[in-house]
């Protein structure tokens, strides 16, 4: 028994080194903010990547609080350095990943300040899920409206 664990640990740690070491990322400088949970990075190369943070969603821009998501993202990320977890790609051709600036994930920064729901049709993401429980706790950001409406509800014409 014990010969076998040995060689199938080895293996396990094998793949799972792996699998970090070829987790994508993408560098640039955030040259756009679309909406709360879009942005454009310029990349070294002066690619253009357009970015949807992953496992969020913020309100709609005429949507209330739809202007103050925009703002809160243009506060932590525009014309900064930014590292991009890449998860995947959209169905409109985005990058969807995890956004960093300065270590900060901002993904989790802005459902922390009440700026962003978690997106749950796309993420299991704990982490996200506490920080949307205590800004609803705390009436934070989104939270402090009486009866908020969430994204996916507010685009297919719930108000």
């Amino acid at each position: 028994m014990k010969t076998l664990l040995t060689p199938l640990l080895i293996v396990s740690l094998f793949l799972i080194f792996n699998l970090l070491a070829h987790a994508e990322t993408t560098e640039g400088l955030v040259v756009k903010i679309a909406d709360g949970d879009t942005l454009t990075l310029l990349t070294g190369s002066n690619e253009k990547i357009k970015v949807r943070l992953a496992g969020i969603d913020t309100p709609e821009r005429k949507q209330p609080f739809g202007s103050e998501a925009k703002q809160a993202l243009s506060k932590l990320v525009f014309q900064k350095k930014a590292l991009i977890e890449v998860e995947t790609k959209d169905r409109y051709g985005r990058t969807v990943g995890i956004v960093f600036v300065d270590g900060q994930n901002i993904n989790y920064e802005l459902v922390r300040q009440g700026m962003a729901w978690v997106y749950r049709k796309y993420t299991n993401d704990e982490i996200l899920y506490e920080l949307e429980a205590q800004a609803k706790t705390k009436k934070t950001g989104l939270w402090a409206d009486a009866k908020p409406i969430a994204p996916w509800s507010w685009r297919k014409g719930v108000r």
